[in-house]
């Protein structure tokens, strides 16, 4: 790449403007004083899950390092919130986040003495693997979700197996890894109304939009820097 291209890669790196962490943090207060009020019929597992989880995504989006810490906390506070639903491979899928969470974050870190990671699109053989390891990993967690008794086998393996693929792309800053995201979350939204976790629904909703804007953002990213 250019010096030109790492320049823009620099930039997108650390974009974050002080109106988006003060949108962040007012609408973070809220909610816990919503909880803490009672205003609110959630628990306290769950509104951390909501700000921690909706806070990494928008810093996900933006490129920014600090995505991947709060999304290990978010990650452990979501293991008991989907423990309770009976979401037991959303459940299991909080711990290969974490590991693959540890994976980006390193990846990303390892890359700031120098130009950052820049947005590259999927190599064929990662085409290849998710095409054909995502159906094969949904058939057969679902026959182990089956079972487990669990709640949903065939939608909760679909979404384990899709969100597993989408974070190895993110943590491998590939283009491709919103659509994924984007596809997973039009999945979970209906499924959590359906276990009753209406606040993780709309966190879903909200990482949704959130999804389509990285898709955005990451687009122009990347013809930036390959015309760079």
């Amino acid at each position: 790449m250019s010096e030109a291209g790492r320049t823009a890669t620099r930039r997108a790196d650390a974009r974050i403007a002080p109106l988006e962490l003060a949108v962040l943090a007012v609408a973070s207060l809220a909610l816990l004083l919503a909880t803490a009020t009672q205003l609110a019929p959630f628990t306290w597992t769950e509104t951390l899950g909501f700000i921690s989880g909706g806070a990494c995504v928008w810093l996900a989006v933006r490129q920014h390092i600090l995505s991947w810490p709060l999304g290990l906390a978010n990650n452990a506070l979501y293991f008991a919130v989907f423990f309770e639903a009976r979401l037991y491979a959303d459940m299991a899928l909080q711990a290969v986040f974490f590991a693959l969470g540890c994976y980006g974050w390193w990846k990303w870190f390892a890359r700031r003495g120098a130009a950052p990671l820049a947005v590259t699109r999927m190599a064929r053989w990662e085409v290849g693997l998710v095409l054909a390891g995502v159906p094969l990993a949904t058939l057969g967690l679902r026959e182990v979700l089956i079972a487990a008794n669990g709640a949903a086998p065939l939608l909760d393996a679909l979404t384990t197996a899709i969100s597993l693929a989408a974070q190895y792309l993110l943590g491998r800053k590939r283009l491709e890894n919103w659509g994924l995201w984007i596809l997973a979350d039009v999945i979970y939204v209906p499924l959590y109304v359906s276990r009753g976790l209406h606040l993780t629904a709309v966190l879903y909703a909200i990482f949704l939009a959130m999804c389509i804007v990285g898709l955005r953002d990451w687009l122009r990213a990347h013809r930036a820097g390959a015309g760079a």
